[in-house]
């Protein structure tokens, strides 16, 4: 069985900066970490080449600097990591990026499910991982809990607000996962000492076959046009008294406001 999961290094939270030309995310030099959902998908891909054997292979797309998560995720033991990088990514939204991704997997030849995060917390759009599947034109299935393969198939509980649901799905298949789903592991001493020595395999926009109109800020239809900080908002007032007298003075104020 062979499984691609798709992973992004992501910004620290405490160290987001902004390219005032571009309005886009400087990732470069930015301390950064593996986006927590996608250590979740790394720990569901894991879990099922150990049931049913198989590969697992990582793919990220990024700057040099994110080959530091593929050797985290080679720590973690899966058996191939690739990084996707090329200038012409710079700027891509999620749009552009699933498209990077899913040209990135078809270079890899075969497949037969592919894992995701259920988002990105520096986006938080959490469409990428529905975007490959579109591009892919394969089945997909979001906020996975439990994942089952069974002859050809895949079965997957997904968390909803009030009640789970349970989907199948034929393979090959996309999955986005909850954190709920499982606890990563720690990486081993030997697998920290594998990936200290492993070769990175580093493609470009040529190398996957990347059509230069649909990558970066060209392939990308939403763009940020301006950033700025909301102004302050200026002090509430509380009503105090009773519950009918509160009410009673809300009502007033809104009738002020002409509200109601």
């Amino acid at each position: 069985m062979d499984i691609v999961v798709c992973i992004k290094q992501v910004p620290d939270t405490t160290e987001v900066k902004i390219n005032p030309e571009t309005n886009t995310l400087i990732r470069e030099g930015v301390p950064s970490i593996i986006n927590p959902f996608d250590e979740n998908a790394i720990e569901a891909a894991l879990k099922l080449r150990e049931a049913h054997g198989g590969k697992v292979t990582v793919i990220t797309m990024g700057p040099p600097q994110a080959t530091e998560a593929l050797r985290k995720a080679v720590a973690m033991g899966v058996d191939d990591v690739q990084l996707i990088s090329d200038r012409a990514f710079a700027g891509s939204d999620t749009w552009a990026t699933s498209y990077t991704l899913a040209q990135a997997i078809k270079s890899l030849g075969k497949y037969d499910l592919i894992i995701c995060g259920k988002q990105a917390i520096d986006g938080d759009t959490a469409q990428v991982g529905p975007g490959i599947a579109e591009w892919l034109e394969i089945p997909q299935v979001t906020f996975a809990v439990k994942i089952e393969i069974s002859e050809g198939r895949a079965r997957i509980e997904r968390l909803l607000e009030e009640q789970n649901e349970v989907v199948e799905a034929p393979l090959p298949a996309m999955v986005t996962v909850v954190k709920q789903i499982n606890e990563p592991r720690m990486p081993s001493l030997k697998g920290m000492m594998k990936a200290k020595k492993a070769e990175i395999t580093t493609k470009s926009a040529a190398d996957i076959g990347a059509d230069p109109i649909k990558v970066g800020l060209n392939g990308s239809p939403t763009r940020v046009v301006k950033i700025f900080t909301p102004p302050a908002k200026g002090g509430g007032e509380m009503l105090s008294g009773s519950a009918d007298e509160i009410a009673s003075a809300l009502a007033g104020k809104l009738r002020e406001l002409k509200v109601i």
